[in-house]
């Protein structure tokens, strides 16, 4: 009885050495992640060098490798984080403004809903994710985190489309497929990009999407 006594003893002991380890380990990442998010906005990707995010959050460059992975694996894990809006990094049906749309009823309430968020969250989002394409042309690591955004924002317009389609307020001669082609394509970061580019504030860019959206996309 004794010895079992003492075998239960080490497997608790390890236990709560091991879960001490993961809290410590996700708060080291947590570190990272919130250094690369100030880094990445104050000075955009390219100035920003691993080095320097790892002296901010106050470890080595070799704990960043390890916990997150190199600089586009970084940069996806940003722009997530700044989807989350203070959830951090989460899957997309989570994020509040996903829960907002699914919760109205109407589709032009949805419409407006969706370009609101896009409208407070591309001015933080959209030159990350365009200098990561742009350093894909020499990087396929970042090419392919490029990509599988691409691909993750075409899927979620599915959904959205999806959710419109359910409220019987969308066009019916369009197919979801075509509708979510056409909100993935105007809620792009080039396209949020050439706009402003072109002396178009956050506000008029949101306006421009819910006057766009409704008048091609409702019935």
């Amino acid at each position: 009885m004794a010895n079992l006594g003492l075998m239960d003893a080490a497997v608790n002991r390890r236990r709560y050495d091991a879960t001490k380890r993961r809290a410590a380990a996700e708060r080291t990442r947590d570190r990272i992640l919130a250094a690369a998010r100030s880094l990445f906005l104050q000075h955009g990707y390219e100035r920003t060098a691993v080095a320097d995010i790892a002296e901010q959050a106050g470890v080595s460059i070799d704990t960043v490798y390890a916990a997150v992975g190199r600089k586009p694996a970084l940069v996806r894990l940003v722009v997530d984080d700044l989807l989350g809006e203070g959830r951090g990094p989460v899957a997309a049906e989570q994020r509040q403004y996903v829960e907002q749309i699914r919760s109205a009823p109407t589709a032009p309430e949805k419409v407006a809903i969706y370009a609101a968020a896009l409208a407070r969250l591309h001015p933080q989002t959209a030159a990350l994710i365009e200098a990561l394409g742009e350093a894909g042309r020499s990087d396929p690591e970042c090419l392919q985190a490029w990509t599988d955004l691409r691909k993750r924002r075409a899927a979620n317009m599915r959904r959205f489309a999806a959710d419109l389609r359910a409220t019987g307020q969308l066009r019916p001669d369009l197919p979801d497929r075509t509708v979510a082609d056409l909100v993935w394509a105007t809620n792009s970061p080039e396209y949020f990009l050439l706009l402003a580019s072109r002396g178009w504030t956050a506000s008029d860019y949101e306006a421009h999407l819910v006057d766009l959206w409704s008048r091609l996309l409702l019935a």
